[in-house]
């Protein structure tokens, strides 16, 4: 196994270590983590927690296909990889959110569902022997999410000081993206038949 597969897997551990963070009932075993006040902004700092655990994972998401292509070391393995701990990553988070009431259960309902007619277009033309290569409004996409899902963490601070929506209208800006290149995918699709 090589470095950007190895830093691919850190990022589905840090999913699961960011999933426990948020999910798991610590207070039971007496553990509660402190809540903040920022400006009559009550910030629990489990999310805060959360969050920079999500930067870092974001982080071995670029880091992994750099490495990968800058050392000739990509491999069929790797890119299985890092599709599975993108989708499991980002998922994962918008669960989290829309659990915790940050954002609406629509998101990451169409989010996921919008993931898996893509990765069926992709898996249907690979077994035709063809590649449907990433396309620029996926990449705008996944970007804006990973953006917008760590200012929700973060409680969207600074901006929310000033009262400025900056991590929902990249959410939704995702959300459309990933519609839009969702379309552009079927397209495509189509032309490889």
């Amino acid at each position: 196994m090589n470095l950007p597969n190895k830093l691919t897997l850190s990022r589905i551990i840090l999913t699961i270590v960011m999933i426990l963070i948020c999910l798991f009932p610590f207070y039971s075993i007496g553990i509660n983590f402190p809540k903040l006040n920022i400006d009559g902004l009550i910030i629990d700092s489990t999310y805060l927690i959360a969050g920079f655990i999500f930067i870092i994972a974001s982080l071995t998401d670029f880091l992994d296909g750099y490495l990968a292509r800058k050392n000739n070391q990509v491999t069929d393995t790797g890119k299985l990889l890092d599709a599975i701990a993108d989708k499991v990553l980002v998922n994962s988070a918008l669960i989290i959110l829309a659990v915790r009431g940050f954002i609406p259960a629509i998101v990451p309902v169409i989010y996921v569902f919008r993931d898996e007619v893509v990765n069926s277009l992709k898996m249907d033309a690979l077994k035709k022997g063809k590649v449907v290569a990433a396309i620029k409004s996926g990449k705008i996409k996944t970007a804006s999410m990973m953006i917008g899902v760590t200012l929700m963490f973060f409680y969207n601070l600074p901006f929310e000081l000033f009262n400025f929506k900056v991590a929902d209208f990249l959410i939704y800006f995702a959300l459309i993206m990933s519609i839009v290149s969702a379309c552009e995918y079927y397209n495509l699709w189509k032309k490889l038949k």
